[in-house]
């Protein structure tokens, strides 16, 4: 677990995507302190160092065989649970597959915001049904609809915001980086869990 603690009232949690605790959480982690809030960025790929952007594959399919999206929301859920008592607010914020973690937190009562970016599986999750308000971001996808994804999520509490750049746009360490789209979406972001 990466952590950055000042004893704030509020608290982020980043779900990372397959790759790990890269350098691209850890400025995310940094932003949110620097907002105020106190961060924790648990490990889920069970991994000490992160996977490299070229072994996307390998980094996808130990997620798959190794990890899952339940064992994740499992272990989330408790950490989430065990932080309440110390937070007035508790916001998680996921990338990719940590962004349909994410998605499955937002039917806890504990959490007080979600935020995801680009979490194409949350396809797989719409039964959710939202207990907080939830933000979700996407750029353009090739391996789905983005539209479709949006239309399916019209219902209470869910925002669904499209913006310029491909699955990565806010990543400044990925080649698919978009600094304009970036700096947008946490913008967004950050305004979101101050409401």
């Amino acid at each position: 677990m990466f952590q950055l603690i000042g004893n704030n009232k509020k608290l982020i949690i980043i779900l990372h995507e397959i790759y790990g605790l890269n350098g691209h959480i850890r400025y995310y982690a940094g932003c949110f302190f620097e907002f105020g809030y106190d961060v924790l960025c648990p490990n889920f790929i069970q991994k000490e160092e992160a996977f490299a952007y070229e072994n996307e594959q390998t980094a996808y399919a130990h997620f798959i065989e190794h990890v899952g999206f339940e064992d994740v929301f499992k272990e989330v859920s408790s950490l989430i649970r065990q932080e309440r008592e110390h937070y007035e607010e508790i916001h998680v914020i996921g990338f990719s597959i940590g962004a349909t973690v994410a998605w499955l937190c937002s039917s806890m009562e504990e959490v007080t915001t979600v935020s995801g970016y680009y979490g194409s599986r949350i396809r797989d999750y719409l039964y959710v049904q939202p207990k907080c308000p939830v933000l979700l971001i996407y750029g353009e996808e090739i391996s789905f609809d983005v539209k479709k994804l949006a239309g399916s999520l019209t219902m209470k509490n869910v925002l669904v915001h499209v913006i310029d750049g491909s699955h990565g746009f806010a990543d400044p360490y990925a080649p698919a980086f978009h600094e304009k789209s970036s700096k947008a979406a946490l913008s967004l972001i950050h305004s979101f869990i101050q409401t």
